[in-house]
């Protein structure tokens, strides 16, 4: 699985959103400075990576996610984890507190989830 760019991370984000769709579907969740033409090049290339299928209707193509959400996160965050964090969750979540990004409420809430298995 290939990283992808800002811009194509930030399209993907709007093809999870709506599920399966044509690009003016996601636009709608994307910047409206974002021309079509661009939204429509960087679907082409996400379909290159692998990262959506497609079916024709009628004239007009629909998109759908050939890689989930939590399959990228797990893939990408598990990279961060390891090469900035040396590959220890626990270093991750102690930048965040130690950058005030998360609180101990927070902190508990985290701990309970651990503590009932979720």
């Amino acid at each position: 699985m290939e990283k992808l760019t800002h811009a194509e991370e930030e399209t993907m984000q709007a093809v999870w959103r709506t599920g399966e769709g044509n690009v003016k579907a996601f636009m709608e969740y994307l910047d409206n400075d974002i021309p079509y033409t661009t939204v429509a090049s960087t679907i082409k290339n996400l379909e290159k990576k692998g990262y959506l299928t497609s079916r024709l209707l009628g004239n007009a193509y629909l998109y759908h996610p050939a890689v989930s959400e939590e399959e990228y996160k797990e893939k990408f965050m598990g990279k961060v984890v390891k090469e900035y964090f040396d590959n220890s969750y626990k270093e991750l979540v102690n930048f965040f507190v130690e950058q005030k990004k998360l609180s101990a409420r927070e902190l508990k809430e985290i701990i309970q989830l651990i503590e009932q298995g979720k």
